[in-house]
């Protein structure tokens, strides 16, 4: 089964062996679907061929004809997004279909639900997704969407001081929703920060990562604060080497968003979770298509 996600930030997808759960092959590539919405409202043409390049690579690797494919949250807001959508589609021949919010907190929580499970955990949890044009959190059966994502504030504030600095009002929605929900037993994260943070702890970098070895990661408060401050210390060459190029502005921003969610949900440490929206696309089709007999090892 094979799944596409265009993120506001990444393309992301994934091959999945329906009777086993486990990925065939994977393919990722930053697009920078969401550079200059904020600004413009729209997703420029710079972005729009980034897109079309990647799929046109993707191509050679999958047989995206018969993939399932889904956009979020830059394409909802972007005023051109319909027509975003049937260029892409009119160049590649892939046809993305754009799903809401609560569709897609579903499908993430159901991919992470899944790798929670193959690590052993059975325990309540709070869910984040951090995005690059929003952030889902989720709780049991209870998702919100935040329009707060790291290229929107990265963009927006252009520097950690500016994130930083604009925080609290940022993230005030966020914070009051965290005031009403009850706390479950375990925080866990999934998306590129704190995936990245969690390779940079285990010591991979960008181009050595293992999801793998990234699932089921602990990170604490004080290994936020490490590695934020390792990252600020290195040049840009060496910061790209270990976050990828062109994701070190976006990267510093989302560790400043994630502890501060983290702690304001009073959680001190997080488990990471690689698995995500493709992953739960996927997962999703599998067990639509395949006879009951065969999904046992999803559930």
């Amino acid at each position: 089964m094979i799944a596409c996600d265009l993120g506001s930030n990444t393309l992301r997808i994934v091959e999945l062996d329906c009777k086993s759960g486990q990925r065939i092959k994977e393919f990722e590539r930053m697009v920078k679907t969401a550079d200059g919405l904020h600004q413009s409202g729209r997703i420029n043409d710079a972005a729009l061929q980034r897109i079309i390049a990647a799929l046109q690579e993707a191509k050679k690797i999958f047989d995206l004809q018969h993939a399932y494919a889904v956009t979020t949250a830059a394409v909802r807001m972007a005023d051109n997004g319909a027509e975003v959508l049937e260029t892409i589609k009119k160049e590649t021949g892939v046809a993305f279909v754009m799903i809401d919010a609560d569709e897609e907190a579903r499908l993430t929580a159901l991919a992470v639900s899944w790798r929670l499970e193959k690590l052993g955990y059975h325990d309540s949890y709070m869910l984040m997704d951090l995005g690059g044009g929003s952030t889902e959190i989720s709780v049991g059966q209870e998702t919100k969407s935040f329009p707060v994502g790291i290229v929107t504030m990265a963009q927006k504030y252009g520097s950690a001081e500016g994130v930083k600095a604009h925080l609290k009002s940022e993230l005030l929605a966020i914070y009051s929703y965290l005031d009403m929900v009850k706390k479950p037993s375990l925080f866990v994260a999934t998306a590129g920060t704190p995936t990245t943070i969690a390779a940079f702890k285990l010591g991979m970098d960008y181009a050595h990562y293992e999801a793998e070895k990234v699932n089921g990661t602990k990170l604490d408060t004080n290994d936020l604060d490490e590695a934020l401050q390792r990252l600020l210390a290195m040049d840009v060459r060496e910061r790209e080497r270990w976050v990828g190029v062109g994701r070190d502005d976006l990267i510093v921003a989302g560790v400043l968003i994630v502890k501060a969610i983290m702690t304001a949900a009073g959680f001190r440490e997080m488990i990471v979770v690689d698995d995500g929206l493709r992953e739960g696309v996927a997962l999703q089709k599998c067990r639509e298509k395949q006879p009951l007999s065969a999904q046992v090892n999803l559930n």
